[in-house]
Formats: C-alpha cells, structure tokens, sequence
C-alpha cells in the first residue's frame, strides 16, 4: 500500500464544489473516477477544504492510498490524461501513513479577485466579482487591519455549519491593486463556511462609503451574521495555498 499526497489546480465554473453531491459534476467525482481508471480500485480521496460550486483552486491538497504499481513519476502524467481540462494534477509524491490533507494543515491562503470597472469583461466573468460602483481603494485596506488577530468569527459564518468553535487566526488581510483588478488576500490558520466571501462582501460595504472602516471591529464584536455584509459571488474566489 502506498499513501500519496498530490497538489492541484481547478477551474470551479463547471462544477458544483469540490464535494461529491448525486447526479451533478463534482471536482471529487472527477478525481475518484478517473483514479479508478487509472488504478482499477475504489480510491477515496481527502481534501485540505472543499470549495463551494464557482470556487477555484490554485494548489489545493489531497491525500488517498493505492495498491497501483504505476511508477511515482508516470502518476501524474497518466492521471491528467484521464481528466478533463479544468482539473490539472501538478504534484504527486509519496507520505506517511498518518498524513490528512485536512487536519494536519496549518493554515490557508486565499485571494478574492473584484474586476472595478463599468463594463464587465467576457474573459473575467468567471474568475472575478464585477462591480461597476467605484471602489475606495484605501478605505478597504484600511478595514481589513482590523481582522488580523485572533478572533470569534462567528459574525463571518453562513448558517449550516457544524464546527467546534468559530474561534480564528487571520495572520495577512491586505489589497492590492492591479489597474481595474483589485485583490484581496487573506491567510489565517482556518476559515469558517463561506467567511473570506462575506469578509470580502463586507469589505465592498465599505468600499462603496455604505460602512466605515472602523465598524469593523463591533462587527466582529457582535457575533451576530446579520451584523456582516452580503456574501459575495464564488466566482472571485481561489484557494491559493495549503501549508503545512
């Protein structure tokens, strides 16, 4: 038995989420089918963190075990020519036994892309959150400051989940900008269900002066989702790094 741990990329668009879900496309239906045409078994893989339906992944993390006596170095190659081409395997390497994708992450990054022009564009609509509204470059930097600590999130969590605590550690929340393409980028050692989206939608409140940046902080304070701004699109978000 060998127990391997590959990295990979995706394009969301045409899926819905990461997790297998009945009689829709899955990016782990995927990558358990073609697996079983590559190794003849019933190969289950885990993953770093499922991503919602539209979410993209840049190096998302996966673990799975396999009795194929396909050589290491050929894996890769042989698995993404039984993928379509929005799923890519970038790395395949051997692990412990006792590895898990999930729980032995130590943090993630992600990045949420927001296209800030009047008119939208063809080739960006699937991978950015259109807003036509002038954005306030400066006071959203500002705003984001004030979620880097140790916090109760619960204020940036979507109902129908079931987690221990809703306790966080966001160590980087900061934007750059990149002529009509602004980016936020945010790491911390774990994200609640749909936080970085309502973070973001909370953010565009005080991007458009709806918000100051310093109701920030009773936002957090609240613990309370109605207190937070609107979730964003799945579109303008990607998983940029696992780390361990």
């Amino acid at each position: 038995m060998r127990y391997l741990k590959a990295v990979i990329s995706y394009d969301g668009t045409n899926y819905y989420g990461f997790q297998s879900q009945p009689n829709v496309p899955t990016i782990q239906k995927e990558l358990e089918d073609s697996l079983h045409i590559l190794t003849k078994e019933k190969n289950k893989i885990i993953v770093a963190g499922r991503t919602d339906r539209g979410v993209h992944a840049q190096n998302q993390v996966i673990n799975f075990k396999t009795e194929s006596p396909i050589p290491l170095n050929n894996i890769r190659f042989a698995w993404n020519n039984c993928l379509s081409d929005d799923i890519v395997i970038k790395e395949v390497e051997r692990v412990s036994a006792d590895f898990h994708s999930r729980y032995d992450a130590q943090g993630k990054v992600y990045e949420y892309h927001i296209l800030n022009q009047p008119l939208p564009s063809v080739f960006e609509r699937n991978y950015t959150y259109h807003l036509r509204e002038e954005l306030d470059f400066m006071a959203m930097a500002e705003a984001a400051e004030y979620l880097i600590g140790t916090y109760d999130f619960a204020s940036f969590q979507a109902s129908g989940s079931n987690v221990k605590t809703t306790v966080r550690t966001i160590d980087q929340a900061r934007f750059t900008e990149e002529d009509n393409l602004i980016i936020f980028r945010i790491e911390g050692n774990g994200f609640l269900y749909n936080m970085v989206r309502i973070i973001v939608g909370t953010l565009v409140k005080v991007g458009v002066g709806e918000w100051k940046a310093e109701k920030i902080p009773k936002i957090i304070k609240a613990k309370d989702r109605l207190a937070a701004g609107p979730t964003s699109p799945p579109q303008g978000l990607r998983l940029i790094k696992v780390k361990y």
